[in-house]
């Protein structure tokens, strides 16, 4: 379809989801004292659901179009999730704690069957008043008690697959470059229980990102195992641009314990330029010629005179697959054209084989700037490198940090006085002042010393309306060999349903095939229209949101993430809509080995989303293996937010 069109249906839309109805007072407040209430109390409390209930008619008239565009497996779930919305319009806490004194369910479970749960209360009220049960309410329930959790289950299975045996809730995996070129990576994740590989589109290119499918498709032949494949579409890049390249050196230092005594030498990486190090971690990696590496053997020595004038030594201790490690006992700073001697200790004393290179040019160390609070930061449009503040001798600034900014709109769009957040919120900041070419911020949050501020961090306007639309060039690039290859399609910095719109039609006209989306909510104004991108996204099937933490944190406020991602689970589950609980889960772990306390709380509530995601990290197979124990066993005690009571074992000695 056109991008004329897709503008058109955008423009049709309504500019956001309001209620038609103006808010009433609190449904009910008891007017006779404590204790159970009285006839009369249950008479109004019976009113006070039938205006929840005249309301849900009124919003489900209002946005009838909306159900009727909605995706056939959708269109009950799109009238659920407008009851739900409505119910929700309420202040229903004074209802909830009379609901459980006189032992009924309270409304505090409706997200799945909303009308079904009301009209449940509210026959049960009729018999304890005595009346004759009204058997026929309108409007009718869009979804009975046993529906929603099939409808729920289906779209599940539809997007995210069948799942593993003993485990409801999916795990995705983001695979690493590495993937591409190493088949085990994605064997082993699938057989610790990987049921979704996610490919970020940001990284690599599309023969790695092929060659990575191709290594899944052989490891499900293989193992009999189902996974399927997300491919996450970059979006608008709103980022720091580069610095000033710094120094080209390379440091080195070993691990020494309390008396100054090495615990652990420093590991060293060898290896003609693009080779990487094999599983371990570098301390440093070397360029050396590739001759090298075929004259070296354990146990040879590398000489050096370092940029101090300080004689190194490196002990070769194993080659493997195009390099060879080093391990240093001292510390050492190297820098482009530092001369290297490759010494064979058991050589003959009459030959000639040490072998000499000078390093050829390195990367360029990154300087960072930093910024503490009150100072100013220019962010210029223009792509010129970053640099710190220059200071006088007093350390005073005569001219503040500056750096550029990935995406150029945004100098029209963002106002004086609208605050900006960097580094996942790591510095936070007010614009002062803005033009067409660069804006000046002043920072008001930032480390005790100062924060550093580095290329490419994430640069957020909270507040600012920067229009700036979710799919990019490259994102349309991408789509054809995502429409291709991948079972779902993740859209990311969703703002508007025109977004949407625009993704349906380029998947339309890339051949139609019913690839799923998955909404990535990670910004304020997403949240905030969560209903009607939903409501819109609902015209296809399948369709997922994933809860993209971090950006939301930093977007909404940190003190907010925990109220922000309830009230998504909410509405997505209202909308039958699977969800995935992404960012930071089991980092610690993933990247360092060792989990927090934190961490394993937090992996163990991702059980109320369908879907849990991992990012990549060397010990990526132990945080997979490690969460599918905690959602096997969380399963047992949770399902959504409901408690299953399973029987405890402490109380087994009763």
């Amino acid at each position: 379809m056109s991008s004329e069109s897709t503008q058109s249906q955008a423009a049709q839309a309504p500019t956001g989801f309001s209620l038609p109805l103006q808010a009433i007072q609190p449904l009910f407040v008891w007017g006779s004292g404590d204790g159970e209430p009285d006839r009369e109390g249950l008479e109004e409390l019976i009113k006070r659901l039938d205006t929840v209930r005249k309301y849900a008619g009124r919003i489900e008239q209002r946005f009838a179009a909306e159900t009727e565009n909605a995706h056939e497996r959708f269109r009950q779930s799109a009238r659920n999730l407008l009851h739900y919305l409505s119910l929700r319009h309420f202040d229903l806490r004074p209802i909830q704690g009379t609901l459980s004194a006189l032992g009924l369910a309270s409304l505090d479970r409706t997200e799945a069957h909303t009308l079904a749960s009301v009209y449940a209360v509210r026959r049960a009220l009729e018999r304890a008043i005595g009346e004759r049960v009204t058997r026929s309410l309108d409007p009718e329930p869009a979804v009975e008690f046993d529906e929603g959790s099939e409808f729920l289950a289906a779209n599940t299975k539809a997007l995210l697959g069948s799942g593993r045996e003993g485990r409801d809730v999916r795990i995705m995996v983001t695979l690493p470059s590495a993937a591409a070129d190493d088949y085990d990576i994605v064997r082993e994740l699938l057989e610790c229980g990987m049921d979704c590989a996610r490919v970020n589109c940001a990284h690599d290119g599309s023969a790695a990102w092929a060659r990575m499918i191709d290594h899944l498709e052989r490891a499900k032949r293989e193992t009999g195992l189902d996974c399927r494949i997300s491919m996450d579409l970059a979006g608008p890049k709103l980022r720091t641009g580069a610095l000033t390249p710094g120094p080209r050196v390379i440091k080195w230092k070993p691990e020494r314990d309390l008396h100054g005594r090495v615990v652990s030498p420093a590991r060293i990486w060898f290896a003609p330029k693009g080779v990487k190090p094999p599983g371990a971690l570098a301390d440093a990696v070397v360029p050396i010629p590739a001759e090298w590496v075929a004259l070296a053997e354990p146990g040879d020595r590398i000489h050096l005179v370092d940029v101090r004038d300080a004689k190194r030594k490196v002990r070769i201790v194993a080659c493997e697959q195009g390099g060879f490690w080093g391990e240093a006992r001292h510390t050492a700073y190297v820098e482009t054209g530092t001369e290297l001697t490759l010494v064979h200790p058991a050589s003959s004393p009459d030959g000639d084989t040490d072998h000499t290179h000078r390093i050829d040019e390195l990367p360029a160390i990154e300087v960072p700037i930093i910024l503490s609070a009150g100072d100013t930061l220019v962010l210029h449009r223009d792509a010129r490198p970053g640099e710190p503040a220059v200071r006088d001798v007093r350390g005073r600034p005569i001219e503040p940090a500056h750096i550029s900014c990935t995406l150029p709109q945004v100098f029209t769009k963002v106002q004086v006085g609208e605050p900006i957040r960097l580094d996942d919120g790591k510095i936070e900041g007010v614009v002062r002042a803005v033009s067409e070419d660069e804006m000046q911020i002043e920072v008001t949050l930032a480390k005790p010393g100062g924060t550093k501020l580095r290329g490419d961090k994430g640069i957020n306007f909270p507040e600012s309306d920067l229009a700036t639309g979710a799919l990019t060039d490259k994102d349309l690039a991408d789509l054809d060999f995502v429409a291709e290859h991948a079972d779902m399609v993740a859209m990311s910095f969703v703002n508007e349903p025109g977004d949407v719109l625009q993704l349906h039609d380029e998947l339309q006209a890339r051949g139609g095939r019913d690839i799923g989306i998955v909404l990535k909510i990670e910004t304020r104004r997403a949240f905030q229209r969560l209903p009607w991108l939903l409501l819109t996204a609902m015209r296809r099937h399948p369709v997922g949101v994933m809860i993209a933490r971090g950006d939301l944190a930093v977007e909404c406020g940190w003190e907010r993430l925990a109220e922000v991602q309830e009230e998504i689970l909410w509405l997505c589950e209202a909308a039958h809509v699977p969800v995935i609980w992404a960012t930071q889960v089991l980092e610690g772990l993933a990247k360092k080995g060792l989990p927090s306390r934190a961490e394993i709380t937090d992996a163990a509530m991702g059980v109320r989303a369908e879907c849990v995601m991992l990012n990549k990290g060397p010990y990526i197979n132990r945080a997979v293996h490690t969460l599918d124990h905690i959602l096997q066993r969380m399963q047992q005690h949770q399902v959504k937010k409901g408690a299953t009571l399973r029987n405890l074992t402490l109380a087994g000695d009763l």
